[in-house]
This record gives C-alpha cells, sequence and structure tokens, in this order.
C-alpha cells in the first residue's frame, strides 16, 4: 500500500513539473518585449526662440523634434539676417542672407543640406553683384562679377609663370608663379579641376609668400605627364575667389 501510495506522488509530480514550466516560459518572453519596446519619441513641435543673453539670435521650427520648414537668425538689433528652409532636418531649396536695412545680400541654392547651383550676391541697390558656381557642396570655375551699372567685371589677372632649369646639373626645376598685377591675395595649389570642382582635399598647396609661389620639381627617373597643372585662386575687390587654371608645360616628363 505503501509503494502504491509513492508511486502516485511520482506520477503526480511529473505532470506538475511540465505545467509550471509552461507557466513561466510566456513569463519571461513577456519580459523580453518589455525590456525591447519603446513608445516612438515625436519631439517637440512648433517655433523655438534661442536667446544670447536678452536678444533673439534664432528661431527654428520643428516637426516632431526634427528641423522643419523656415529657420531665421537675427541681427542684435532685432532685423532678420539670415533665413534657411529645413526638410527633415536637411537645407533645401534657398538660404538668403540680407543687409541689415533689410535688402537682401546672397542667395545660395542647397541640396541635401549641400550647396548645388549659382550663387548670387547683390548690392544694396538690388543689383546683381556676382554669380558663383557650386557643386555638391564644392566651387566650380563658373565665375561672374558686375559692377553697379550692371557690366561684367573684366580684366582679372593672370599667371605668369618663370622657370629655373637645373635638370642637367642636379635633377631640379623650379616654377615661380606670380600674378601679373603683381597682387598678393593669391593661393596657389597643384592639380586638376576634379570633375570641374575645386576640391582642395586633392590638391597640394603651393608654398606661396608675397603672391609668390614656388613649386621646385625633383628628377623621379619615372615617366608621366610632361605637364604640371595649377590653380590661383585669387581674391578679387569684391571679397570673392576667383578661380583660374593654368596648365604649365615642362621639357622633361619625369619630373615630380
Amino acid at each position: 500500500m505503501r509503494i502504491f501510495s509513492l508511486s502516485v506522488l511520482f506520477v503526480l509530480a511529473l505532470l506538475i513539473v511540465p505545467g509550471c514550466h509552461g507557466k513561466q516560459t510566456p513569463k519571461k518572453e513577456t519580459a523580453g518585449v518589455s525590456d525591447t519596446s519603446t513608445v516612438p519619441d515625436t519631439g517637440y513641435t512648433g517655433i523655438k526662440q534661442y536667446l544670447s543673453g536678452k536678444y533673439l539670435v534664432k528661431e527654428v521650427t520643428f516637426k516632431n523634434g526634427v528641423r522643419q520648414g523656415l529657420m531665421k537668425t537675427f541681427y542684435v538689433t532685432g532685423e532678420v539676417r539670415q533665413t534657411f528652409i529645413y526638410s527633415e532636418g536637411l537645407r533645401e531649396d534657398s538660404s538668403f542672407w540680407y543687409f541689415q536695412e533689410g535688402q537682401k545680400f546672397r542667395v545660395t541654392p542647397y541640396k541635401r543640406d549641400t550647396i548645388d547651383g549659382i550663387q548670387r550676391q547683390y548690392f544694396r541697390t538690388g543689383q546683381l553683384r556676382a554669380k558663383i558656381g557650386f557643386s555638391k557642396g564644392l566651387r566650380t570655375s563658373f565665375f561672374q562679377e558686375f559692377t553697379k551699372e550692371g557690366k561684367t567685371v573684366s580684366g582679372y589677372p593672370t599667371v605668369i609663370v618663370n622657370t629655373t632649369d637645373n635638370y642637367k646639373t642636379n635633377g631640379s626645376y623650379k616654377v615661380k608663379l606670380s600674378l601679373s598685377d603683381k597682387s598678393t591675395g593669391v593661393t596657389f595649389w597643384r592639380g586638376e579641376f576634379n570633375n570641374g570642382r575645386f576640391d582642395t582635399a586633392h590638391y597640394v598647396k603651393i608654398n606661396t609668400i608675397n603672391g609668390i609661389g614656388n613649386l621646385n620639381l625633383k628628377k623621379s627617373g619615372t615617366a608621366g605627364h610632361q605637364y604640371v597643372g595649377v590653380i590661383a585662386e585669387i581674391l578679387t575687390n569684391y571679397g570673392n575667389n576667383y578661380l583660374v587654371y593654368k596648365k604649365i608645360e615642362l621639357p622633361y616628363n619625369d619630373l615630380k
């Protein structure tokens, strides 16, 4: 009788254990879902104002915590300084920069938060002052400036090249660069336009002092191009950078 009772208890224990495991498993799964699931944070929607001390410096429009729509910056006297249009947190369309008196000074096109297209500058009279090309955030060679009378500015300085050939004696070939008007507001770069864009990441800056650039080439023994490309970044009277490319032919094809 005692043996029978023990057998019955053993069988009941086996039946109860799976039932307990069956109850615990859903609890663990529920806990796991609770730990990983979150309620989306939509963020702020509306216009936020930013102050510097007592001065309003910026107004930004948000949608669900992301910049969306108009953004303004201000002069300390309260006038609008700049406006931008945002789409999903990125600058799009055209941004405007204004003179303090209210006239537009510069209009810059944006695509996906990057300057792309023709930037325009204006005189206080509203007359067009300059048109400058950009592509994917980088300058292009497209460049025009205008007088207050509406005439296209011309007569920009050209690049003057002087060379010293010591190739046969010590394997050196020196290139001296300057501007035709002897102005000093210039930076010289060794390189080519990259798909029509001025990309300094692919250039080597040429040592330039007081408007004179010195490029020292050496015999390498490895054949290459028999020319060197130079881009002059020239500061104009309007404060813009005019880009001009100069291809300099070399008497040897292994200068580096």
